[in-house]
């Protein structure tokens, strides 16, 4: 059989056809950044008091602070209190203001906020303070749980039924979801949508450059690998200027479900994988798409070629069993495994947080976003020129390295 890297080198490597294919798969890359707008643009604990409205109903002339002097208690330090009011009776204004109010209870009818830097959060939509506040980090373990489920879902679903299929079906759930998202008129909904979101995310995440690299060349796989991520981390940086137009995250979703929607159309005309088919012993139709994407390079298949392309001899599939029985990819999967995990631990830590580096935080994402760009760039040559191994071990030892210098620096900062 001809290996399939002589028939890219053949049809063209990085023409036309991978160019194209590329751009449109790297597109929902820079899109998918915008799905974080819900968690990462808060104020976790905002300026607020509880909505004391019901005395307007008896004194409808009354000043906002008669009304609080009258309704809320107060702190220690003076101040009223956020997530305390007196509980509502039916006496009259008079009668209020001789014997005052005693008995206090939670915000029975929602907050009142102020000095917001946003127009509207699911903090403040939801009324995530006070009692409820730990969900605000639910809503970010959901999120994340989705993009675990994703990756674990649809990976071995691309193995299955193709890597096109893999990549169409995120899209469509991201739209739908992202839609949901920012339509939800309770947190719990908001939760089972955000949830989906993830799925979503992480199977196009996953597959979407798969499908995309495994039409390029092996002299050019590097570089279209990394030039997806590149789209990501512009998607990191113009984020923050979305949301400092925008500063609604029901709006920011509503937008980033905008041009999925036009990504969901034209992901449907992208060829399937022909590797995949040729693993499949689906031959014909490989040589059929292999034949088109020469076409499209303004290339010619050596006829010789196309013949030898046959169906490929069952192999054994063991999937992760296959993995966990030889002892050397054991070692190399579970080392894999471990690395990607430390290394999301401390990238989604530092994203979630982004609010909290005590800069302004429209700045700190768009300069969050920035930093990957040399990085991405810088991969393109070191993976070429030191190889995958060297590459991996070194860029972890940097982020490990400069991880553990900030956090003795805030340690440092804390004790002074």
């Amino acid at each position: 059989m001809a290996e399939f890297g002589k028939i890219l080198q053949s049809i063209g490597e990085f023409g036309l056809f991978q160019k194209t294919i590329l751009f449109a798969l790297s597109f929902p890359n820079f899109v998918m950044p915008f799905h974080f707008a819900s968690v990462y643009f808060t104020q976790p604990d905002p300026e607020r008091r509880c909505n004391t409205d019901w005395i307007l109903r008896t004194a409808p002339n009354l000043s906002t602070e008669e009304q609080l002097n009258l309704t809320l208690p107060r702190e220690e330090d003076g101040t009223f209190s956020r997530c305390q009011m007196f509980v509502p009776v039916d006496w009259d204004i008079a009668t209020i203001r001789e014997h005052g109010l005693n008995d206090t209870t939670g915000c029975l009818n929602g907050w009142v906020y102020g000095n917001m830097l946003y127009e509207a959060t699911i903090v403040t939509d939801f009324d995530l303070v006070c009692e409820q506040a730990s969900l605000l980090g639910v809503a970010q373990t959901v999120l994340m749980a989705g993009i675990l489920v994703g990756c674990l879902l649809l990976g071995p679903f691309a193995e299955s039924f193709g890597r096109k299929r893999a990549a169409q079906i995120p899209v469509v759930v991201m739209v739908v979801s992202t839609v949901a998202t920012g339509l939800s008129p309770i947190f719990y909904l908001y939760l089972v949508s955000q949830f989906m979101v993830g799925i979503g995310y992480g199977g196009y995440r996953l597959n979407g450059v798969i499908l995309a690299t495994e039409w390029i060349g092996p002299t050019k796989r590097s570089l279209g690998a990394c030039l997806t991520q590149l789209f990501a981390a512009v998607g990191q940086s113009v984020l923050a200027g979305v949301i400092y137009f925008i500063r609604d995250w029901r709006q920011a979703q509503l937008i980033t479900a905008a041009p999925l929607a036009v990504i969901t159309i034209y992901i449907w005309f992208i060829p399937e994988s022909a590797r995949w088919l040729l693993s499949r012993g689906r031959t014909e139709e490989a040589k059929q798409l292999i034949t088109k994407v020469a076409n499209f390079n303004k290339q010619a298949v050596p006829r010789p070629l196309l013949q030898k392309i046959v169906i490929k001899e069952t192999e054994e599939k063991g999937g992760v069993k296959l993995l966990i029985r030889s002892s050397v990819l054991r070692k190399y999967f579970l080392t894999i495994i471990f690395a990607w995990f430390s290394l999301n631990v401390t990238y989604y830590c530092l994203s979630l947080n982004v609010g909290n580096f005590g800069l302004d935080v429209f700045l700190t994402q768009a300069l969050f976003g920035l930093s990957e760009l040399p990085a991405h760039l810088l991969c393109i040559w070191l993976l070429e020129a030191v190889g995958r191994k060297v590459s991996l071990i070194s860029t972890l030892l940097m982020g490990g390295f400069s991880s553990r210098l900030a956090s003795i620096k805030k340690s440092i900062k804390h004790l002074v």
